[in-house]
């Protein structure tokens, strides 16, 4: 067992890490090329999504994706539990419709990420004051009435434990001020193929489950704590079964 623990270390150290800063720096340059002619950022999503398939390609991580039948046809806001820094890959890797990320405005303040970010039309929330969130809200639900569909981590940061941590109220407010289906996804063993302060990425499965979609046409902003006990009811339900919650 500590062998193969040493040796999964080393192939991580020396083969995973250098391998991905290779394919980011390569995606990246082709996604930074690619913008110059993709004002809505769409052709940039399709370089993101194969970018994240040749990452998980390289760790020797399989996606099991159960419940693709309900995604809606039109715009959305997709929320999932939040584990590793394997989900992001995961996600654009398993969702076949193009979404932009909401994000915490310090991610679009870091170098070539940023960057990319802001050319691909991701969605940046200013945490400064409630005011400043707000405005951010506003911004994004308007994008999101335009078509644009939202992905989000209700949670805002990675759970260290695996466990999964009280909802913030921005992706509930946005989907009921945008008038659009939220949906809620489950991701299942990513926090053991990475967890939270380690670099040793582990191969493996993992489960990403899509549950139906709520709907929120007709429901005022005022019932966002109810939307969001509501879907995260879903996920934990999703968590516990590893299949599609059809309550």
């Amino acid at each position: 067992m500590r062998l193969r623990e040493a040796a999964s270390r080393l192939r991580s150290l020396f083969w995973y890490t250098p391998g991905l800063v290779l394919i980011t720096t390569g995606y990246g340059i082709w996604s930074g090329w690619i913008s110059r002619h993709d004002p809505d950022g769409c052709r940039q999503h399709l370089v993101a999504q194969r970018w994240a398939r040749q990452l998980l390609r390289l760790a020797r991580v399989r996606v099991d994706i159960r419940g693709l039948e309900n995604l809606p046809p039109g715009p959305a806001v997709f929320v999932a539990n939040h584990l590793s820094y394997t989900d992001t890959p995961v996600i654009f890797a398993s969702l076949p419709v193009q979404f932009r990320i909401l994000a915490l405005q310090g991610l679009f303040r870091i170098p070539l990420l940023g960057g990319h970010l802001r050319r691909a039309r991701h969605l940046p929330v200013e945490q400064s004051s409630a005011r400043a969130s707000m405005h951010s809200l506003l911004g994004a639900a308007e994008r999101v009435r335009q078509g644009v569909s939202v992905f989000i981590f209700p949670e805002a940061h990675r759970s260290p434990d695996g466990q999964l941590k009280p909802f913030v109220a921005g992706a509930f407010l946005l989907a009921l001020r945008a008038q659009v289906p939220i949906v809620p996804m489950a991701l299942i063993g990513t926090h053991e193929l990475l967890p939270p302060g380690s670099w040793h990425i582990r191969p493996g499965s993992v489960r990403f489950v899509i549950g139906p979609p709520i709907m929120t046409q007709g429901r005022s902003p005022s019932e966002a704590s109810q939307l969001s006990s509501q879907v995260r009811l879903r996920i934990i339900e999703m968590l516990n079964t590893g299949e599609v919650s059809q309550s």
